[in-house]
């Protein structure tokens, strides 16, 4: 199994940053990928970023391209996700993924982030 705790969420105003971190622990040499996903209420599910274990290569989401960068500290087993020029629109609850193989995938519970005047 694997443990993801995600940390870094908060209230900002529109145009300023914040920096989400999530920390894996148990079975990480099991992990292939980590990502974060976004939801709010009445919306799908949706994929922030995702960044592979075994290459380093990363996606994003288009509407979050050129402003969010995910990066991974191999040796700490977390993943950031450091958010710029935050809109109003990225106010969400974002929730750590681990992908491991089979399909099975493990979240973390998720943290609140607020984009608000």
């Amino acid at each position: 199994q694997v443990q993801l705790v995600e940390s870094g969420g908060g209230s900002v105003q529109p145009g300023g940053s914040l920096r989400l971190s999530c920390t894996a622990s148990g079975n990480t040499f099991s992990i292939e990928a980590m990502g974060w996903y976004r939801q709010v209420p009445g919306k799908d599910r949706e994929l922030v970023a995702r960044i592979s274990n075994k290459d380093g290569s990363s996606k994003y989401a288009d509407s979050v391209k050129g402003r969010f960068t995910i990066s991974r500290d191999n040796a700490e087993n977390t993943v950031y996700l450091q958010m710029n020029s935050l809109k109003s629109e990225d106010t969400a609850v974002y929730r750590c993924a681990a992908d491991l193989m089979f399909g099975v995938i493990y979240w973390g519970e998720g943290t609140h982030v607020t984009v608000s005047s």
